[in-house]
């Protein structure tokens, strides 16, 4: 008689297929210890992986407050990075934490906006030009500095525009002094699929540039007149933080843009240069410490699983929008 574990039923060697059987048996039994093995082994380098991942993150946040904290005088650094929008990582909130935070700290030479931008929302860029030039007023004696990247655009190069002189790359993209709002007709495509639109509205006005509607030509109107006063306020503070400096071409106010050598003679903006250029000749400090508030890593993280199952609730119970 042979046995296969204790909970395994014993074989008959009087069974003329008990050797298969076992060998079955066998086979089984390995399959599982492997697969068990793969998952610890899985499980461990996982596991040493993110040791290794906190390790690298707590050693180079180690090595940025150990630079800071040896400094004795600095140059303070803001990134402007991305679409400018409430709730992103260049809106107002997060900006001006940096920027008031740069202001505060005692060993301030100077401070630059490192934009990299193509603009957006009007209200944040605004909240953010007024600020940095309420903050400079305050502390005359620390100055403000923006390099613009890639692009500083729209309400990016809103921004710059407050800033005491703008450098760029030659290939930068600039400009683009306009607003705009788009979207999309279907008025015609609900018939032909058969879908019976319903719209209910309290307001005469209320479903003003509905997408399915026609354009009416007194939303038109007004909705321009309402870009009108927005850009309006735009060259107002292109003017104001440029001054005598900004070329009397109409052109730089028509939504248009150009490379950065164009800026320059536009007087968009003031020279060539990248951040550790304007620290080390400008400023005269070769000390840079970024001060852009950057999100904990694992509060992205929460963040992001909590936006996630919110949408997925939401589906699932077919939630629409009430908005104002």
């Amino acid at each position: 008689m042979f046995g296969f574990g204790r909970k395994d039923k014993v074989v008959d060697e009087n069974n003329p297929h008990w050797e298969r059987e076992l060998l079955q048996k066998l086979s089984l039994s390995s399959l599982t210890e492997q697969r068990r093995a793969r998952r610890w082994s899985i499980f461990f380098k996982l596991l040493i992986f993110s040791y290794l991942f906190l390790l690298l993150y707590l050693g180079l946040k180690g090595q940025e407050i150990t630079q800071s904290s040896r400094a004795t005088s600095l140059v303070a650094v803001v990134d402007i990075n991305g679409m400018i929008a409430d709730g992103t990582r260049a809106d107002a909130e997060t900006v001006l934490k940096g920027v008031r935070k740069a202001f505060e700290d005692k060993r301030t030479q100077g401070i630059i906006l490192r934009i990299n931008s193509p603009g957006g929302s009007p209200v944040q860029s605004d909240l953010i030009f007024r600020e940095i030039k309420r903050l400079r007023e305050k502390h005359e004696d620390i100055p403000v500095h923006a390099v613009i990247g890639d692009m500083g655009t729209s309400g990016a190069y809103y921004i710059a525009s407050a800033a005491e002189d703008i450098y760029v790359n030659p290939a930068s993209i600039v400009g683009s002094i306009g607003v705009m709002m788009n979207g999309f007709g279907f008025v015609d495509t609900l018939d032909k699929l058969g879908v019976e639109r319903r719209l209910m509205i309290s307001g005469d006005n209320k479903g003003i540039l509905d997408p399915f509607l026609p354009l009416d030509e007194a939303h038109g109107r007004h909705m321009q007149r309402v870009l009108d006063d927005i850009h309006e306020e735009f060259i107002t503070a292109v003017r104001e933080g440029r001054g005598e400096r900004l070329s009397d071409d109409p052109v730089i106010f028509s939504g248009l843009f150009w490379s950065g050598r164009e800026g320059i003679e536009l007087g968009l903006v003031d020279g060539i240069g990248d951040v550790d250029y304007v620290a080390r000749e400008v400023i005269g400090e070769e000390t840079v410490i970024d001060f852009t508030p950057r999100p904990d890593l694992f509060k992205r993280f929460a963040d992001r699983l909590g936006s996630s199952m919110a949408n997925v609730l939401a589906q699932q119970l077919g939630l629409g929008q009430l908005r104002y």
